[in-house]
């Protein structure tokens, strides 16, 4: 599966029939259990230099259902690797000195009308009120001042550097009962050093409507270490793959599963969206119900050449 906002480069070894086209084909992903927007097929030929037929190309065969998307999905993930890495590119167990672990949840929030005239999400008829989506339980809001400007300019009030670094605990993909079904609104991020070696593992929940979420950062491509269904446990990392890792910016959390990713702090900085570097969910409804937080890296305080580097001349001078 390539999530959306996902690149990928594939190898394809042409050592079929040349005198025939060949379609290649995808369809939309979905695994979720609302209902289906709509159910298309795209489709594009492949054919050979030497090709001069006329006939149909050969057919693409039956595509997976629903039912089967999830399962297909993590076949192709497992089997996405990297080749060629050298030396310490992926950080190692004795390096990890920052852990995160972030619950992925879509849940709501008390609706605001005095009328209490609120139809509530769709994904559960018990629930009343507005959409509302985090991590870790908390919903990101957006401040009127930047948060790089408030980084940089070392403005009060504009967010928190108390993120959680990990979730309540409740059997996230199991019977979630009320957990995390009202997130907390806040503007709180992560911090981390320069150099750092950091693991964040992305861990689904059955709150609300449970679904595959295409995780993204900006400024950093990361290693996706690891990938199963079910509650990341103390015996997860036993499967990790740390010599061949797949490196992307964007991966899919499995459906009620987990994602861990590594990756070296050494780009400084702010990262949100828009100029201001965002670690988010890439389904835009999800990032603006609040499916979103932000990562700071510190500056280095050992070489000016790795530092954030000074803002353009028609930047906002701090106040």
């Amino acid at each position: 599966m390539i999530t959306p906002g996902q690149t990928m480069d594939i190898l394809l070894t042409t050592n079929q029939n040349s005198s025939k086209a060949y379609y290649i084909g995808a369809k939309d992903f979905l695994d979720t259990t609302l209902s289906r927007a709509r159910n298309m097929t795209t489709r594009a030929i492949l054919r050979y230099p030497d090709y001069t037929g006329t006939e149909d190309p050969v057919d693409l065969g039956d595509l997976p259902v629903d039912s089967e998307n999830a399962s297909y999905a993590k076949a192709f993930t497992d089997r996405v690797r990297i080749s060629g890495l050298t030396g310490n590119a992926v950080p190692t167990d004795s390096d990890i000195n920052k852990n995160f672990t972030i619950t992925i949840s879509v849940n709501t929030l008390p609706c605001p009308y005095a009328d209490n005239n609120c139809s509530g999400p769709p994904y559960n008829a018990n629930w009343t009120g507005v959409h509302a989506a985090s991590l870790n339980n908390q919903r990101f809001v957006t401040q009127n001042v930047s948060i790089l400007q408030a980084y940089r300019c070392n403005i009060a009030g504009v967010y928190e550097e108390d993120f959680p670094a990990g979730p309540a605990d409740f059997d996230y993909t199991g019977e979630v009962g009320d957990n995390e079904k009202n997130p907390t609104p806040g503007t709180k991020v992560m911090t981390v050093n320069f150099g750092d070696a950091v693991e964040i593992v992305f861990q689904g929940t059955n709150v609300g409507n449970a679904e595959n979420h295409p995780m993204h950062i900006h400024g950093y491509n990361f290693y996706l270490v690891g990938s199963d269904d079910g509650n990341f446990n103390e015996s997860s990392p036993a499967s990790f793959n740390l010599t061949s890792p797949a490196e992307a910016n964007t991966f899919g959390v499995p459906m009620n599963g987990w994602l861990a990713v590594r990756f070296w702090a050494k780009n400084p900085g702010v990262w949100f969206s828009s100029g201001v570097w965002f670690l988010y969910c890439h389904l835009e409804r999800h990032a603006t119900w609040g499916m979103a937080g932000v990562l700071i890296v510190k500056n280095t305080t050992t070489d000016v050449d790795q530092r954030l580097l000074p803002p353009p001349v028609d930047y906002p001078p701090c106040p």
